[in-house]
């Protein structure tokens, strides 16, 4: 593939971004360079709310679909594990190395040059807006939480979303749901040589097994059945007294079959001892539907539909139509010396605007 022309001015933005710490809700040096480079770069209606920056391409029509293309530019901090600096960039042959180069400054630098390149052309099939937003790590109230309102209220919802992640630019068209319980299974203390009490911990140990083998009437045709798993269990003072209070942790992947508080109301009915609280109901199964426009136009660019392992903030946008789709390999996120390749990039360059334009 020839080096599309966007190339160098990509990997620059990329650069600066990495050079400059954005650690989920510390994003403001990122936020910065952002609203900087999209003015620099044409963008004539550039907006800020809190660490987000969006902009919309002139000549919206009322009859036309909006297309959000978006991607986060906060980061995870960098492990203990990394042998080089992570706000160093650095190239060596096909990679660039540093933090957040591919989770998701790749898609985030690609997408901006594809809105730059296409948001004066007349005769795209949908409005163009391109938004950079914050605390998607660990789904914040600043980011996608807030953004998400903030254009309801501006009437600017978009009908459809491209979210860049590390897909290896393959089309994800469903990401299942979390939620985290915290389980309390109640007892007596008592004695434990002369068998007295009520043992929390056998309780604990019946509703799992109850949890274990959880089957919901209705299974997803494309995520399947709920997955429940118990992560992690704690009770017991000392060898000799019958515990009196057992908790644990339960990890649910929910699926579109039901909405998250659905889910818990029926876990809640499996259990018999256990009282169990979500830490939050708002990491919700997305799921686009395969005749949708954007998988359409994914498909026809001999790309392979996929159901993601990870989760995006797709699971905040649950109610639009969302495809996550970018240059990276989603193994490479979180990981010392995280980097991408330069030929990842290129290649994102050039499959983004085709996408669109067959729209």
């Amino acid at each position: 593939m020839n080096e599309h022309p966007r190339l160098h001015s990509a990997m620059e933005l990329l650069k600066r971004l990495i050079a400059a710490p954005s650690p989920s809700r510390e994003e403001t040096l990122t936020a910065d360079i952002w609203e900087q480079w999209l003015k620099e770069h044409g963008a004539a209606d550039v907006r800020r709310l809190h660490n987000n920056v969006w902009a919309v391409a002139p000549g919206f029509r009322s009859d036309r679909p909006t297309l959000m293309l978006n991607s986060h530019h906060d980061t995870v901090r960098p492990s203990a594990s990394y042998t080089r600096s992570p706000y160093t960039p650095s190239v060596e042959g096909d990679r660039l190395y540093g933090l957040g180069s591919n989770d998701a400054g790749g898609s985030g630098v690609s997408l901006a040059c594809t809105f730059i390149d296409l948001m004066d052309c007349p005769d795209l099939g949908v409005n163009l807006m391109f938004a950079i937003t914050a605390a998607e790590e660990v789904m914040g109230e600043l980011g996608m939480r807030a953004f998400l309102p903030h254009l309801d209220e501006l009437g600017h919802t978009p009908d459809m979303v491209l979210v860049g992640e590390p897909t290896d630019m393959q089309p994800a068209v469903a990401e299942r749901g979390l939620v985290v319980l915290d389980a309390v299974a109640e007892g007596m203390s008592g004695h434990a040589a002369r068998n007295e009490g009520v043992n929390a911990i056998y309780r604990a140990i019946e509703d799992i097994a109850a949890l274990r083998s959880f089957a919901p009437p209705v299974t997803s045709d494309l995520l399947g059945p709920v997955k429940v798993s118990v992560t992690m269990i704690n009770a017991g003072t000392q060898h000799n007294v019958v515990p009196d209070r057992c908790t644990y942790v339960v990890d649910v992947r929910t699926t579109d079959a039901y909405t998250n508080a659905e889910t818990v109301d029926l876990l809640r009915k499996v259990v018999k001892w256990s009282g169990l609280t979500p830490r939050s109901t708002r990491v919700q199964a997305s799921v686009i539907p395969e005749d949708h426009p954007l998988v359409r136009a994914a498909v026809s660019l001999g790309r392979d539909p996929f159901v993601s392992p990870t989760t995006s903030d797709m699971a905040l946008m649950h109610s639009i139509p969302s495809l996550k789709m970018g240059p990276g390999q989603s193994y490479r996120s979180h990981a010392a010396d995280e980097y991408i390749l330069i030929s990842e990039i290129n290649e994102a360059l050039d499959l983004y605007p085709r996408l669109i334009k067959s729209l």
